[in-house]
């Protein structure tokens, strides 16, 4: 395997998982992608800031409906101007994931991002993506320590898994570094379901790691050499030092938090 020199192509996922979205409703938006954090819908935020990043080349939107991309004008403008490429959002993340990854060249590394990680910022896009590339590895994943994200935000309720060393925080962003990575999606499709579900999500990768879990708590390290066997790939770890990488819209409760930490900087 060899690490990749061309820089990135971000995957933006940002259809609804359902016909009726609590924090859609609550913002009185047609879509969550369109929810205004700071005055700016959060798509918007994240496609500035994949705009700003240095190791991001081009970005794939995958969703909203098109009816949403029609109706907001700074998102329209983007797609019209080819500055972003838009697809139809999958019945899946896991099946929009892989969708868009088969529209671009194997040799074209990805990173995989959401729509609601409305304080994502470039340096946090360029720490992950730099540190990526250093880890040769095949698919990566950026965590946060949860004692980090509780110390700078206790409001904020953040699933974590934990783990020998540590528990650790999804900061949804995956970094797909080689054509080998890309067959990760369809592992991705079997438990994105269960993700708040640790035990389940575990017993994907087999019921005698479910039972080592049990009994002793693996390190992030022996964690993640145990998901590079079952995947048949090497997968790795980038620790986000930005609490805020750790903090996307899921909730009400949590775009409200979010509205707080963007006039906090603001103002």
């Amino acid at each position: 395997m060899s690490r990749p020199s061309k820089p990135f192509t971000a995957v933006v996922l940002a259809g609804d998982r359902g016909s009726e979205d609590p924090v859609a409703e609550a913002a009185g938006v047609s879509c969550k992608a369109l929810t205004p954090v700071g005055g700016r819908p959060m798509v918007l935020r994240v496609l500035d800031t994949l705009e700003a990043a240095r190791e991001i080349e081009g970005v794939v939107l995958c969703g909203p409906e098109k009816s949403a991309v029609d109706q907001e004008k700074g998102l329209r403008l983007r797609v019209d101007s080819g500055k972003v490429r838009w697809l139809e959002s999958e019945t899946t993340p896991s099946s929009s994931t892989y969708h868009a990854m088969q529209s671009l060249s194997e040799s074209t590394p990805v990173l995989v991002t959401t729509a609601d990680h409305a304080l994502l910022t470039a340096e946090m896009v360029d720490y992950f993506c730099s540190g990526a590339r250093k880890s040769d590895k095949d698919v990566v994943v950026g965590l946060a320590l949860h004692e980090l994200v509780t110390a700078t935000y206790p409001e904020t309720k953040r699933t974590a898994i934990q783990l020998a060393d540590g528990s650790y925080c999804s900061c949804n962003l995956f970094g797909f570094l080689t054509p080998e990575a890309r067959s990760a999606a369809h592992f991705w499709r079997k438990v994105e379901s269960q993700r708040k579900k640790t035990l389940r999500v575990i017993a994907g990768f087999g019921w005698f790691n479910l039972l080592l879990y049990l009994l002793k708590r693996p390190s992030l390290e022996e964690g993640l050499g145990r998901i590079s066997q079952r995947l048949g790939l090497r997968a790795g770890a980038v620790i986000m030092p930005f609490p805020e990488a750790a903090v996307d819209v899921d909730t009400v409760n949590d775009w409200k938090l979010v509205e707080s930490i963007v006039a906090n900087r603001t103002g």
